[in-house]
């Protein structure tokens, strides 16, 4: 069934965010910073897998997911939905079924035997294919998961994520040059907006994140 698209954008967000913050998936530690595979330090963690767990708020994200697209790229836009490895796998499920689409994922890399596939499931030369994904930061990951959808000789030019990082300035740019568009629910900002109204921290502790989304890559030292 098709969720109701009327809801605007900006209620999406402070719900998402919210939503979010319920299910205690964002964390804040300015005392001591998360650090990341990538060497990246930051104050701020998401936890999007949680949401799997929680069938009410689940099921509400998705309705929100599928809408955005729809509204935003059209209510007959595509064929197929990809879920990337692995966190967007369920997600991807989830959207196809609202949307009566067959499901596929991408893996981050090929399987390294039989098939050596990176695309399990059913994707054709000329599908119009939606990359779904659970969260994105600064848009990298996205264009493999592109790429390997256009190697089928399928066309993606969208992805869509519960959660946008939205503090690199050269993440949409980056998707927008490679002929792709994201659609996103909340942002950090949705987060720490609706954690202040809500009073989920301490002023100190939103007072360093906010410090933190306007200049990210202060946090994290210089490489030796």
């Amino acid at each position: 069934m098709i969720p109701d698209t009327r809801t605007d954008a900006a209620t999406m967000a402070r719900l998402t965010a919210r939503m979010l913050l319920d299910i205690r998936a964002v964390h804040f530690n300015a005392a001591e910073p998360f650090t990341f595979a990538s060497g990246f330090r930051s104050p701020t963690y998401i936890d999007c897998r949680k949401l799997i767990s929680y069938p009410r708020i689940r099921a509400a994200l998705m309705d929100f997911l599928t809408c955005t697209v729809m509204r935003d790229a059209g209510f007959e836009a595509f064929d197929n939905i990809a879920g990337g490895e692995t966190a967007g796998i369920p997600f991807a499920a989830l959207v196809a079924e609202r949307m009566a689409l067959p499901m596929s994922y991408v893996r981050k890399k090929p399987k390294g035997y039989g098939r050596n596939a990176r695309i399990e499931g059913e994707m054709h030369p000329g599908q119009r294919v939606l990359l779904v994904e659970d969260l994105a930061t600064d848009g990298g990951s996205k264009l493999s998961f592109v790429q390997a959808i256009r190697d089928t000789g399928a066309e993606c030019g969208h992805t869509a994520v519960i959660f946008f990082y939205d503090i690199f300035p050269e993440a949409e740019p980056a998707l927008a040059a490679a002929g792709v568009r994201l659609h996103r629910l909340a942002t950090w900002w949705d987060v720490l907006e609706e954690a202040r109204r809500g009073g989920d921290f301490d002023t100190a502790t939103l007072d360093a994140v906010e410090a933190f989304l306007h200049a990210p890559r202060d946090w994290t030292p210089p490489a030796a």
